[in-house]
């Protein structure tokens, strides 16, 4: 019998692990909520025209498409060479890619119930067919924010001091790094290339991974001639502070509209953004590109500055998405914070509270069947008072359910035997310390509070 395993690319997750994973959602949760966001839901399917064609070539390739069964599959035999054109018959349905696609399918087969602008978050799984590595999963969680029905920009600075608050929270130092879509299609006509701005985006976006030489490589393979890549060079040349980038490229791109827009509203947002007092560092990055094709307007991307990883939040204002599903002119900005990343990063760092290792704060040691009974009773009140606890299930050994009590890193554990139980007490032990105190069965919650 061949040993179990799981998929490449995906994880299991034991309690300890679950543990920091939960703290990582329901700080993330807690900060959309204190902005207004509300939480929806969307399945874990979709049907496949809904995904085909909304995130570029390269994002096509990476769907799991669902091949159905049931009445499908019976009297098929699946060694026939047209396997292949048959299966392509069958996949109607994909797994979610994001949850930016489903969510603009949501919001047109809703948008009669929905008030806008509509705020709303969403913390589920994705699936992306993807080679696995440090860092990159088959499977795993995204947690986004949008906000659909409203052009301003102040929703813009609203997520950047989501993600400065979340990473505060955290303890995690990064760094936020804004650019704006009109910047690079204003710079696509600058070249003499508006025709090729998915591809120009495409290969910038992929500078910090295959390097200057490797992106002018990319852009000759997409059709680029020697002009126009010596045009566009200088983008790679601008240096300084982000006052002073931001005044280089106005300058490069002065006869070009699109581009001064971009420029207006990204220098909007960040002189807003840091009139708040961030405490993380938000910059200009002109090299930012996104490589998914719906954004329009400011896209966002956060690195951290202690740990070699890849982006572990990112976003972007996309103004027609929900045209694609026959509700044109409905624009929306969102961010999505890379749960997995920041779960291996806090890891790294060894940035979790302390708290977050154990839930359980006391155990009610068994001696037997006529003290047990108590125990259940004084378990039920502490459990009502919001204390966490448990009954050890069988009267076993001492050493063995003090050791439970230990590898499951329980603080208190609470002796109830013969004495205890005549005398209305209850013997508490500090599992750090090793104290002891008797207390009254009565003042037992007073106590661990």
């Amino acid at each position: 019998m061949n040993k179990p395993s799981i998929p490449k690319g995906t994880r299991d997750f034991g309690p300890a692990e679950m543990a920091k994973r939960n703290y990582i959602f329901n700080t993330i949760r807690e900060v959309y909520a204190l902005h207004g966001y509300w939480q929806i839901e969307t399945p874990a399917m979709e049907n496949l025209p809904t995904l085909m064609g909304k995130y570029g070539e390269e994002g096509d390739k990476l769907l799991y498409k669902i091949l159905d069964s049931g009445d499908f599959r019976q009297g098929v035999d699946w060694q026939e060479p047209s396997l292949g054109k048959l299966a392509a018959r069958l996949c109607e349905k994909g797994l979610r890619y994001d949850l930016t696609v489903p969510f603009a399918r949501y919001v047109v087969q809703h948008r009669d119930e929905l008030q806008l602008p509509f705020k709303r978050y969403q913390i589920q799984p994705v699936w992306r067919a993807d080679r696995p590595q440090k860092g990159r999963y088959r499977e795993f969680y995204q947690c986004d924010a949008d906000v659909v029905g409203s052009s301003s920009l102040l929703n813009e600075v609203e997520l950047v001091q989501m993600i400065d608050e979340v990473f505060t929270r955290f303890g995690i130092r990064v760094c936020i790094k804004l650019n704006n879509r009109k910047i690079l299609a204003g710079l696509a006509e600058h070249v003499g290339r508006p025709d090729k701005i998915i591809e120009i985006t495409v290969a910038i976006d992929k500078l910090d991974k295959i390097g200057l030489d490797g992106v002018i490589s990319e852009l000759r393979q997409a059709g680029l001639g020697c002009e126009a890549i010596d045009r566009l060079s200088p983008v790679f040349e601008i240096k300084g502070d982000t006052l002073e980038r931001l005044s280089a490229i106005r300058e490069l791109l002065s006869d070009n509209d699109t581009a001064l827009l971009g420029i207006t509203e990204a220098e909007f947002v960040l002189r807003q953004a840091q009139a708040l007092g961030l405490n993380n560092r938000l910059e200009l990055d002109l090299t930012l590109a996104r490589g998914l094709n719906y954004y329009t307007g400011c896209i966002f991307e956060v690195k951290a500055l202690d740990m070699a990883i890849g982006s572990i939040t990112g976003g972007g204002r996309y103004d027609n998405l929900t045209g694609i599903f026959g509700l044109p002119g409905l624009s929306g900005v969102g961010i999505s914070f890379g749960a997995e990343r920041i779960y291996d990063v806090l890891n790294q760092l060894d940035l979790y509270p302390a708290a977050v290792g154990s839930s359980v704060q006391l155990l009610f040691i068994n001696f037997g069947e006529a003290e047990v009974g108590r125990c259940m009773e004084l378990a039920s009140c502490v459990r009502k008072a919001g204390i966490a606890c448990e009954v050890y299930p069988d009267p076993a050994k001492m050493k063995k359910q003090m050791s439970y009590a230990n590898q499951s890193g329980v603080p208190f554990v609470a002796l109830l035997g013969e004495s205890e139980l005549a005398a209305g007490t209850v013997t508490l032990k500090n599992m750090l310390t090793g104290e002891q105190d008797v207390v009254p069965q009565a003042d037992l919650i007073s106590f661990l509070k």
